[in-house]
């Protein structure tokens, strides 16, 4: 404050002062530092399992935007079917040029019929490939969550430990690391 005698500080700014002046202990300062990196880690993780998720969602997305498409070529389908029917019908109750107009129609129809097919199958394909990959992501972002769970798992224990200065706990801290970690790789790699 002024440099006039009157001086008042909390607690934690008293320890602050004794560390800075004579040096803080090592296991404090060794798991402060672990805390910071854990957190550090932690915030990696937690953005990619949001980038994991959306990347789900958009596959989602374009999946249903494919179904949609297929879905509208199979109508398509429907309508070149029914107007088939009725060509063939036209074709028994006619005779001559006009039946034979019916024919040529029935044929061109069978043919559009087998084009629309095709492209809704390919959209349906794509529809399912994309389902593929949107579950395949969701897994993957499930993998990042508990990684980064298991994280502030260890930053909680690590919190514990310098509170209690109970050492053993440090066997907790370091498991709940490895496990986030060891999950962690395995979002990476995508297992």
């Amino acid at each position: 404050m002024s440099g006039h005698g009157f001086h008042v500080h909390g607690p934690h700014d008293h320890e602050v002062e004794h560390v800075a002046q004579h040096g803080g202990d090592n296991f404090t300062s060794r798991l402060a530092v672990l805390t910071a990196i854990l957190s550090t880690i932690g915030a990696i993780f937690g953005y990619m399992g949001g980038h994991s998720q959306n990347s789900a969602l958009l596959y989602k997305n374009e999946a249903a935007i494919q179904k949609t498409s297929a879905s509208n070529q199979w109508n398509y389908y429907q309508a070149k079917s029914n107007k088939q029917n009725l060509a063939e019908l036209s074709v028994t109750l006619t005779s001559g040029e006009a039946q034979e107009k019916f024919k040529q129609a029935v044929e061109r129809y069978k043919k559009e019929k087998e084009e629309i097919k095709a492209e809704a199958d390919k959209l349906e394909e794509a529809a399912k490939e994309a389902d593929h990959k949107s579950e395949a992501e969701m897994h993957v972002h499930e993998r990042w969550a508990l990684a980064t769970t298991l994280l502030q798992i260890a930053i909680a224990l690590s919190a514990i430990t310098l509170l209690t200065r109970k050492r053993w706990l440090l066997a907790a801290v370091f498991g709940s690391t490895g496990l986030g970690i060891a999950v962690g790789v395995m979002g990476y790699l995508h297992l």
